[in-house]
């Protein structure tokens, strides 16, 4: 305990959010795969501490249809089944409570227009989350790393061009192989040496095409790829959802001091 000139004791001064105001919003979490859903989740509570005190989050809700099913659809091409599945777990995560929904699943927001309007709850949206934090940074080329079916679509194409910002795809063949390692090694929780080499050629290739950032366009990349060993500084689409879903659901929060302990 210190003692000032004065003879008052002084104390630690923590900002937290406590006390009598409203909860955080509950948070619904639309799992497809296990391992993005898992680090979703677990960023969730981890930096969750940082707003509302140690071992702090807000309440959380996960549910999540057979992986099987969505990559039957998507083998398909069949958006409205994949909508189906979404949908299904929205209204499921709606009567636990959750508040509004995210879903650490890039590939199967190519469904999102066909799930928004029949929705129960508000979402948001992967690539908009990524595309608002690459105009934060100021990045305006990036490049787009993820499954085969999320890269042949207009998921990060389109919420880029509406921020002003320019997509760039691998080759066919870059994105076919990418595909393959993530639903034969990643998704299974499998992270071979080879697979992290693989993705950095990629990346140095899309460095070389002019990108000044890479989208880790698929929620198990951020499992093997980071800021640390890729030659382009990265936009981990997994984590930044999770903070989007933090700040929104925190966000009619008013800090409270609190008295903490004496300082040293």
């Amino acid at each position: 305990m210190n003692v000032g000139r004065s003879g008052c004791v002084q104390l630690r001064i923590v900002v937290l959010y406590i006390g009598s105001m409203p909860p955080p919003l509950h948070i619904g979490i639309v799992g497809c795969s296990a391992e993005g859903a898992a680090l979703c989740y677990r960023t969730i509570c981890v930096e969750g501490a940082a707003l509302l005190g140690p071992h702090g989050h807000p309440e959380v809700s996960l549910h999540s249809a057979s992986l099987a099913d969505y990559v039957q659809c998507l083998n398909a091409g069949d958006l409205q089944g994949v909508a189906h599945l979404m949908l299904a777990s929205a209204r499921k995560l709606a009567a636990a409570g959750a508040e509004f929904l995210v879903c650490p699943d890039n590939t199967i927001h190519q469904a999102f227009p066909l799930v928004a309007p029949a929705s129960p709850l508000p979402w948001l949206h992967i690539a908009e989350v990524v595309a608002a934090e690459a105009v934060a940074r100021g990045y305006r080329r990036l490049g787009l790393t993820g499954t085969q079916w999320l890269v042949a679509s207009s998921v990060y194409p389109e919420k880029l061009a509406g921020a002003g910002l320019e997509c760039v795809r691998p080759s066919d063949a870059e994105r076919d192989e990418m595909g393959s390692r993530i639903m034969n090694e990643l998704v299974r929780g499998v992270f071979q040496p080879s697979t992290v080499t693989y993705f950095q050629q990629v990346i140095d290739g899309l460095r070389a095409r002019g990108c000044d950032a890479v989208i880790l366009g698929c929620t198990e990349i951020p499992l093997i790829i980071n800021d640390r060993n890729s030659s382009l500084p990265t936009l981990d689409s997994t984590r930044l959802l999770a903070r989007a879903a933090l700040r929104k659901a925190c966000a009619h929060l008013e800090p409270a001091i609190i008295v903490g302990s004496p300082a040293r």
